[in-house]
């Protein structure tokens, strides 16, 4: 009776090296994050003063603002990049050289504060005794930037804050996201997220959470504390995606007066697991 012998270590090493094979091919490819990314920013911090005298009021204007640097895509980069520059100073920027966008941009809005505030100012202190009352109406700022918030295999997270003051009781913010599907090249929305007619259930767990939040048991109580006072409470665009929650970002006079700031509303995933598609990007995060 002839006797099969496997020769064992060739044996073992076919072994692993096939399971390494397979786990590269469908696990270790899909873990990466898509482009590989490395980001940097331009930072700017200018002041001007009306009539380059230092005695007289000023504009700040400060940008901080993270871009793609490099990357194992170059196209996917300049997309991106454009896309960025888009959501953070406007379309008519986006043509431009990033260093280009960010003189640019400084130098319309001081061209514009200097342009338009110097004949405003000279007029009032003909008329004003007090002139120190004149120059606080005068001092303008402006803070913007850009940042990635999260970058996680096809999903980049980006936000941009934005501060500005233009004479008043006081000034103005507001924070916006961008979730950008790096497979499909473009920004998500609910829809994308979202079964069909998700909307009204969607807007039910949202109330619930603020009604939890806030150590509320009803619409009622939660509206006399001033949720709603300002615009409807429902589900907005104005969202970011992380590991275990999708949170809704109210800016001020979206949902409540400005004396009660922004409003941030997470939503765990397990929560929402009925109104969300078989396949989406959330589905990466391994919920």
């Amino acid at each position: 009776m002839r006797k099969h012998f496997v020769y064992q270590p060739l044996f073992l090493f076919l072994c692993s090296l096939l399971f390494g094979i397979i786990f590269i091919s469908c696990g270790g490819k899909s873990s990466k994050n898509i482009g590989a990314f490395k980001f940097d920013s331009i930072k700017v911090n200018r002041t001007v003063h009306l009539f380059a005298d230092t005695a007289k009021p000023a504009c700040n204007i400060v940008v901080n603002f993270s871009y793609i640097k490099k990357t194992s895509n170059n196209t996917l980069k300049d997309s991106i990049n454009k896309r960025l520059v888009n959501f953070c100073f406007g379309e008519k920027y986006e043509k431009m050289l990033l260093d280009t966008v960010i003189k640019h941009f400084t130098d319309n809005y001081i061209h514009a504060y200097v342009h338009d505030l110097e004949p405003m100012y000279k007029e009032d202190k003909k008329n004003v005794d007090d002139s120190s009352s004149v120059g606080a109406w005068y001092s303008y700022y402006k803070n913007i930037k850009g940042y990635v918030q999260l970058y996680h295999k096809s999903l980049l997270v980006y936000r941009f804050d934005y501060n500005e003051f233009t004479g008043g009781a006081h000034g103005i913010y507001s924070s916006k996201f961008l979730n950008f599907d790096l497979n499909a090249m473009r920004p998500l929305q609910l829809s994308d997220l979202f079964i069909d007619d998700y909307s009204d259930e969607l807007t039910d767990l949202i109330w619930s959470q603020l009604m939890a939040d806030n150590k509320v048991k009803t619409h009622d109580e939660l509206q006399d504390l001033g949720y709603g006072s300002t615009g409807d409470i429902a589900p907005t665009e104005n969202f970011y995606l992380s590991d275990k929650y999708i949170t809704f970002y109210y800016n001020v006079y979206d949902i409540t007066p400005y004396v009660m700031g922004a409003t941030e509303v997470k939503i765990p995933y397990e929560q929402i697991q009925q109104l969300l598609k078989k396949k989406s990007i959330i589905d990466e995060f391994d919920k």
